[in-house]
């Protein structure tokens, strides 16, 4: 009896500490909507200070856990970080595709990649997954680093099936066709992948400098990948 009654009181505590009232939601959804903004204009402080405020109000919401996620993946570098929250944004909703991608771009940055490729098809077998494309060209990127060609190219091609002007799949060809000493393919993917980047519109000189830009900040993997980028427009 005296069991039974601890872990009555504990359930009960727990759900009284779960408890979200309207408001709370109301209110959770004001700091959301201004941390999105604030996010959307590359404002992270302010954006991740409005998202904290929103969880702490209503810590059950899977997009703010999502938002925050993001933050930490991306603008602040903190993987592990980025993983807790893109995690219990899938454990209040586990068809949350978009999680499950994010998820596994946070562990590639970890270099866990089991766990990257785990993710990436998680979110690959929700068959209403609008972003699919994208899960499949992250899907090759984690192929391409273990050195799969094979793999990472079926991947890339499978994201252009969804999508057909996608052009980050054509990037990722041009490096597994590179790795490979492929070189005239190569040259072919990159110059549909610049076709079609919206930001250089075929301009392959814009495009090489921008990929110079971009190596003066880039280190790792992406160091690599722009020196190769660049290696590949000069074929």
């Amino acid at each position: 009896m005296k069991t039974g009654f601890i872990v009555f009181f504990i359930v009960l505590f727990l759900g009284s500490c779960a408890s979200v009232t309207q408001q709370d939601i109301k209110n959770a959804n004001y700091h959301y909507q201004m941390g999105i903004s604030y996010l959307n204009d590359n404002n992270i402080q302010p954006a991740f200070v409005e998202l904290q405020k929103a969880l702490a109000l209503n810590p059950h919401n899977k997009d703010i856990h999502e938002a925050i996620g993001i933050i930490y993946l991306t603008n602040l570098e903190d993987y592990p970080k980025a993983v807790t929250h893109f995690k219990k944004a899938l454990d209040i909703d586990e068809s949350f595709s978009e999680a499950a991608n994010n998820l596994g771009s946070a562990y590639s940055s970890m270099a866990k990649f089991d766990k990257a490729i785990e993710s990436y098809k998680k979110a690959i077998a929700n068959p209403q997954y609008k972003n699919a494309a994208m899960a499949l060209y992250n899907l090759g990127m984690v192929y391409y680093r273990l050195s799969k060609f094979d793999e990472a190219m079926n991947a890339y091609k499978d994201a252009l099936k969804r999508y057909s002007d996608f052009y980050m799949p054509y990037y990722g060809l041009a490096l597994c066709y590179n790795a490979q000493g492929l070189y005239g393919e190569a040259a072919i993917a990159m110059t549909h992948a610049i076709e079609l980047d919206p930001i250089h519109k075929g301009d392959k000189k814009k495009a090489i400098e921008d990929l110079k830009d971009k190596k003066i900040r880039a280190k790792g993997d992406q160091d690599k990948d722009i020196s190769d980028f660049l290696e590949i427009l000069q074929y």
